[in-house]
């Protein structure tokens, strides 16, 4: 009873405006007695989940060649060019999310893919910690407002996933909270979906030394200096914290309607393609099936 109605007798106005008045003066006084309020318990409901693999059993061996790469690359942003102007027409939003490992490539993933989009039709949304304003609000609140029009695409760069994972890892949100998330999560999604959005969420994997390499690279390298800080190597060294909270959210939020493809990401040119042909393959289902 989270919002129960409340039916009023009101034939007589001013007995009607006083049991109205008695009421949210009960429940005020209610909640104040209560303390802070409490989480609603998450409710049981049977997800259409998608068997999702362990990240330590993901084989990130996959590559292309460069001339293949090149190729392939190219090939994609003609389909995704046609496929763009298709939507607009038929006014199909798409929300498409990033997640991953610091340097696993998601940058350059969505470069490539905003590259085959009309820069009319399509935003990149970063999203870092949120501000004070949408802390003051529901958690969801301030990625509802960075939602796409009919016809257009959003790309987030990071995503509402933060929630169940450096919240969860860096004790910024008490369990009770971060664990009503996935529900949460499945149940916004399902709305997306409903409303008629093509939603697919990458996550980006790649190993610890694949890592290790592109910090050391970002270091050494002066223009690429700003994307390395201290938190990248404090990150780094909760490795199997992060791991053990991403394998939760894979399993719990790979829905049917808005699934997780883990893109392998040890080679950079094979996930921007896997990528790009992800998106692709599901723009078509949903505009010719």
């Amino acid at each position: 009873m989270h919002a129960p109605w409340h039916v009023v007798q009101n034939e007589d106005k001013t007995r009607g405006t006083l049991e109205v008045l008695r009421r949210v003066r009960d429940a005020l006084r209610a909640a104040l007695e209560d303390g802070a309020p409490r989480p609603l318990p998450p409710e049981q409901v049977p997800w259409p989940l998608r068997a999702m693999p362990r990240l330590k059993d993901v084989d990130l061996s996959p590559s292309t060649t460069e001339e293949a790469y090149r190729a392939e690359l190219k090939r994609e942003r003609k389909n995704l060019q046609k496929l763009h102007s298709r939507l607009y027409r038929e006014k199909v939003p798409v929300v498409l999310g990033f997640e991953g490992w610091d340097a696993s490539g998601k940058g350059g993933a969505i470069r490539r893919l905003s590259w085959a989009l009309d820069p009319r039709g399509f935003d990149v949304v970063p999203i870092a910690a949120p501000t004070p304003e949408e802390l003051s609000r529901p958690y969801l609140w301030r990625f509802w407002r960075q939602l796409p029009k009919d016809g257009h695409v959003v790309l987030f760069d990071r995503t509402w996933y933060g929630r169940v994972m450096v919240e969860r890892v860096e004790g910024l949100t008490p369990e009770a909270r971060w664990s009503m998330a996935y529900d949460e999560i499945n149940e916004f999604e399902r709305e997306l979906s409903r409303w008629g959005a093509v939603v697919l969420k990458f996550w980006l994997q790649i190993d610890q030394d694949t890592q290790l390499r592109r910090f050391e690279d970002r270091q050494s390298t002066p223009e690429k200096q700003y994307k390395i800080t201290e938190e990248d190597w404090r990150n780094r060294k909760k490795w199997p914290q992060y791991e053990l909270a991403v394998d939760e959210m894979l399993q719990k939020t790979s829905t049917e309607y808005a699934p997780w493809i883990l893109v392998e990401g040890n080679d950079k040119k094979y996930a921007r393609l896997k990528v790009l042909r992800t998106v692709r393959k599901a723009l078509e289902r949903r505009l010719d099936g």
